[in-house]
């Protein structure tokens, strides 16, 4: 087993190169400064890690023994190398949780500019840690937010395999799904995974419905990635960008196809530096302390070779040292990341004020005081101080910084290039619905396309409709149901339907609750004008035979069986035929209650007539016989009295049902689903089957006496017609129960009335009709001898 090759740096990063920079001239500032560690100089130790974490660990662990190597031998003799009091770095999240894993037992401060992943927050596993730069656990729910605020609820997600990749996608689709938001994919990649991984995503972004994808990866994985995308042509996505990637312009330089275009995402605020950009383009490697590693940037920039380091294989020139960087195309004098040098730059000054309060500087500083690095990590952990350009640095309980955001939109412009457009802020020390702000300024999206992309599993369902979640996927993938009758829906997306109160149904739309129609059998429609024509057209009947009775008051048919009955029996007939009335129009306390009074009452007193007229038939015959004083017996009194004592029963039967439980008007919403039916409930139902029941008693007792009358002589058939016209009254009562209890609201109304007219009409035709046709059309028949049953003898 052969030992595996050691670690070697083939090439130069120009943006750690950078950073390191933006150390440089920040402790530059403090050394010449008066007022901030006067009298006392801030040195350093610049390590290359080239990105690796296992480098990362050694140079920490030798940082923490006091051991560490020495590139450049010190003039001044000393027995051990000055211990190191905090550690700027590493620059991404991976390498830095190393770091801070390892110097954590020894307090020793480790302060990163561009680490977010929100892990390192926990004080618990890196007590040691702060950062310059918002953690991730705020950018990934500021990315949610985002794209919630655009309405896109079917997204896919790409992030980095790494520390920062999957703990800020888990952050952001942990948050995502609070919002409603919905991940069709969410792929892992890393920059040195094999060409199959990169094909399965491809296939898998192919295949999506989603046109969002939001890209959590770090500038590195990106830029592999992007050549295949670009070969591929997967244009006309939406991207959503970290803050690795979305302001980086060598990122910019590479999606030579517009892939990218019209991504939109966080970065850290802009920031300005004053006198760093000259300072790193001032720098010469003749003048500078770090000679060597000038000079070997130097070559690379300007593809040169010093006299004294070059060979004869590959001079192409000679480097004097003062070329003009003026014109030079590289990433080395790239202004771009000024916010990450900035954050650098808050780092050093963060240490250096530290270093000022423990070392109680004012215009001199305490050199005698023993520096010890939990004591520095103390002290910057409550430093609260501004920069010269007005930036607040300051530390909260996890040692993050106020998270605050730009959100940066990719605009192209004619000649090819893209600028970062600032189009809104992500502000997470304001309230939760002024955080996030987008500014008045018209975004360019996808495929430079000004109008706003849609991204959803399932189109929005309209008011009136429902959400039916698709079996075996995400919440956002729905089916939109039509609400059931009597129920609305009258927001977009509704997840119910609400059912309207009882008076109230449901729209056509099935979005809003209108007041349902109240139904009643009134004068104005057809059916009630009908039964109202019917009715008075009896009544009128009824006066009609008065009239007629009254003009021929003293014939003997009239006489006959007691004429005062009869005209008390017609005018109860009236009654029956207006009472029929009481049941049309809309219901109130006193029709329902009248009306089924003057039903029960006025049928009683028909039949107690109709009864008192059988009897005295029945009586008036068996009168005739020798002996008999029947007749004394059942006179006019009695006749009188019995009808009073019949209808006054019923009377009180009305009255105990009145005081106990009366009718009264009820709404009936179940009758009918859509309409209300005004109906009279009953109250007690024992006291309406009471009033029915007596008035049926009358009505069986009168058609016995009448059937017992049937054979009486032919020419007096008065006993044969009222036997069958209680025999048509008992037919109609009796296919009246079934009719009315399986009619529906106001029809069941119209039966009633229907079985007290044709009731009525029966009583009516049958018993006086007859007695009309022979007064006015046989009067010859109209003689006391003919009612008798005598013949009249033939003339000659």
């Amino acid at each position: 087993m052969n030992q595996p090759l050691p670690l070697q740096c083939t090439s130069l990063n120009f943006r750690d190169l950078q950073f390191a920079q933006a150390m440089l001239f920040a402790i530059e500032e403090i050394n010449n400064s008066t007022d901030l560690l006067p009298g006392l100089s801030v040195g350093y130790k610049i390590y290359d890690t080239c990105g690796s974490v296992a480098r990362s660990v050694g140079v920490t662990l030798a940082l923490a023994n006091g051991n560490e190597n020495v590139s450049v031998p010190s003039k001044t003799s000393c027995t051990k190398p000055a211990y190191v009091q905090a550690i700027i770095g590493e620059t991404s999240s991976s390498p830095t949780i190393a770091v801070a894993t390892v110097i954590g037992p020894f307090f020793v401060p480790v302060i990163s500019h561009f680490a977010t992943c929100a892990c390192l927050s926990d004080k618990t596993k890196y007590p040691s840690f702060l950062r310059t730069i918002p953690s991730d656990y705020y950018q990934s729910r500021a990315l949610a937010h985002l794209v919630k605020y655009f309405r896109w609820t079917w997204v896919g997600a790409i992030r980095s395999n790494n520390d920062y990749g999957n703990n800020g996608m888990a952050t952001f689709t942990e948050t995502a799904q609070q919002l409603g938001v919905c991940l069709e994919y969410s792929v892992s990649f890393f920059r040195t995974d094999p060409y199959a991984k990169i094909q399965r995503i491809l296939d898998i972004i192919k295949a999506s419905t989603s046109r969002v994808i939001v890209a959590f990866l770090s500038r590195a994985d990106l830029n592999v990635l992007l050549p295949e995308f670009s070969y591929h042509n997967l244009s006309g996505y939406q991207w959503i960008g970290s803050e690795s990637w979305i302001f980086d312009s060598q990122t910019a330089e590479m999606d030579i196809h517009h892939i990218l275009n019209g991504s939109i995402g966080l970065s850290i605020p802009k920031a300005h530096i004053t006198g760093l950009r000259e300072f790193i383009l001032d720098e010469k490697p003749l003048k500078s302390s770090n000679n060597e590693l000038f000079t070997e940037v130097w070559e690379t920039l300007f593809s040169c070779k010093f006299k004294e380091l070059k060979s004869s294989a590959d001079i192409q020139r000679e480097c004097t040292g003062h070329e003009d960087m003026t014109g030079v195309q590289n990433s080395f004098i790239d202004m771009s990341l000024m916010p990450l040098f900035n954050n650098v730059y808050k780092g050093v000054y963060a240490v250096a004020h530290a270093l000022h309060n423990i070392l109680s500087c004012n215009k001199t500083c305490n050199k005698t005081v023993q520096l010890d690095p939990f004591m520095v990590l103390q002290h910057i952990q409550k430093i609260h101080f501004t920069t010269k350009e007005g930036d607040e640095v300051h530390f909260n309980e996890n040692g993050d910084p106020a998270a605050k955001y730009d959100i940066i939109n990719w605009q192209p412009r004619e000649n090819g290039t893209v600028e970062f457009v600032t189009v809104g802020l992500y502000d997470v020390s304001l309230t939760t619905e002024k955080q996030l702000k987008l500014q008045n300024k018209s975004l360019i999206w996808a495929r430079n396309s000004k109008q706003e992309p849609v991204s959803v599993c399932s189109e929005k369902c309209r008011p009136g409709t429902r959400k039916v979640l698709q079996k075996g996927r995400p919440v956002c993938c729905y089916d939109c149901i039509r609400c059931a009758e009597g129920e609305i829906s009258n927001i977009t997306d509704s997840v119910t339907c609400v059912r309207c109160l009882p008076e109230f149904w449901s729209n056509e739309r099935r979005d809003a609750c209108i007041k349902k129609e109240a139904v009643f059998l009134s004068y104005e429609e057809i059916m009630g004008a009908l039964l109202t024509a019917v009715a008075l057209f009896g009544a009128c009947m009824a006066i009609g035979v008065i009239l007629i009775f009254f003009k021929y008051r003293k014939t003997p048919i009239v006489r006959a069986n007691n004429s005062e009955l009869s005209f008390l029996l017609l005018f109860s007939l009236i009654l029956c035929f207006l009472c029929s009335l009481t049941f049309i129009g809309q219901p109130s306390d006193w029709s329902c209650m009248f009306r089924h009074v003057a039903f029960g009452i006025t049928f009683v007193l028909c039949i107690s007539c109709l009864l008192g007229k059988t009897i005295v038939v029945l009586m008036a015959f068996r009168a005739t016989r020798p002996g008999s004083n029947v007749k004394k017996w059942f006179g006019q009194t009695q006749q009188r009295l019995c009808v009073t004592a019949f209808t006054l029963i019923q009377v009180i039967i009305c009255i105990i049902w009145l005081t106990t439980s009366p009718p009264f008007p009820f709404k009936n919403f179940k009758e009918i689903k859509d309409k209300i039916t005004l109906e009279c409930a009953l109250g007690s139902v024992v006291g309406f089957w009471a009033v029915l029941g007596y008035i049926g008693l009358l009505a069986i007792l009168c058609f016995i006496f009448a059937f017992l009358a049937r054979k009486l002589p032919d020419n007096f058939n008065e006993a044969k017609f009222i036997t069958f016209s209680m025999l048509i009254f008992s037919v109609v009562w009796i296919t009246f129960i079934p009719a009315y209890i399986s009619s529906p609201g106001k029809f069941s109304v119209a039966v009633e009335i229907f079985a007290i007219l044709a009731s009525s009409f029966g009583l009516l035709i049958c018993i006086f009709i007859p007695k009309c046709y022979i007064i006015l059309l046989k009067p010859e028949n109209n003689t006391k001898r003919n009612m008798m049953g005598k013949k009249v003898p033939n003339s000659l």
